[in-house]
C-alpha cells in the first residue's frame, strides 16, 4: 500500500514542477505565450511605386504623416495609426533604396519611445493598409489630416487625392486633382 501513495506524491511533485516552470516561462517571456512576435533589429525606410500616387515612402508598409487637429493623437488614435518606432538597442533608421539618409531623424516620445521622422515629420502606419504598398490612409479624421509620404508624384494631372471624413456615423469622400500625399 505504501507504493501507490509514493506514486501519487511523485505525480503531484511533477505537476507542481511543471506548473512552476510554465509560470516562470510566462513571466520571463520565454516560450510561445508571452513571447513577442515582432523582434525587429532594424528599421529601413525605402520607396515603392504606387500606381495612384507615384513614389511613396515605406518601411514594409506605407508611411504617413499627420497635420494635426486640436485633438491629440493618443491611445485610441495609435490603435489605428501606429507610430514607426525604433526597437530597443537600435539608434537610427536606415535609408534604403531611393531615400536620403540626411532626411531621417527621431523624435522622443513619452516612456522612452523613439519615433522615426522624415524631414522632421513623425511617421505612422495605417491599420487599414493590409499589404505592402497599399495606400488607404489618405484621410481626414478626428486627429487631423493623414497623408502618405510621396517622394515624387505621378503627375499633377493624372493623380487624385481622396479625403474621407467621418462624423456621427456619416462618411464624406472628396476627390480632387493633384499628385496626392505630401511632397518632400
Amino acid at each position: 500500500m505504501a507504493q501507490p501513495i509514493l506514486e501519487r506524491r511523485s505525480l503531484s511533485r511533477g505537476l507542481t514542477f511543471g506548473l512552476a516552470l510554465a509560470g516562470a516561462l510566462l513571466i520571463t517571456g520565454v516560450g510561445v505565450v508571452g513571447a513577442s512576435s515582432h523582434s525587429a533589429k532594424a528599421v529601413v525606410l525605402s520607396t515603392q511605386q504606387s500606381s495612384t500616387y507615384g513614389t511613396i515612402l515605406v518601411s514594409g508598409d506605407t508611411l504617413y504623416s499627420l497635420s494635426p487637429s486640436k485633438t491629440a493623437c493618443a491611445a485610441t488614435c495609435l490603435k489605428y495609426w501606429p507610430e514607426l518606432t525604433l526597437p530597443k538597442g537600435v539608434n537610427a533608421a536606415t535609408a534604403g533604396k531611393g531615400v536620403a539618409a540626411a532626411k531621417i531623424g527621431v523624435v522622443h516620445r513619452a516612456g522612452g519611445v523613439r519615433q522615426v521622422t522624415y524631414e522632421g515629420k513623425p511617421l505612422y502606419y495605417f491599420s487599414g493598409d493590409t499589404k505592402p504598398g497599399e495606400v488607404k490612409g489618405n484621410v481626414t479624421d478626428t486627429w487631423g489630416k493623414w497623408q502618405s509620404i510621396v517622394l515624387s508624384s505621378k503627375g499633377a494631372s493624372s493623380g487624385t487625392t481622396t479625403t474621407t471624413t467621418s462624423s456621427g456615423g456619416a462618411t464624406t469622400t472628396t476627390t480632387s486633382p493633384g499628385g496626392g500625399g505630401v511632397g518632400f
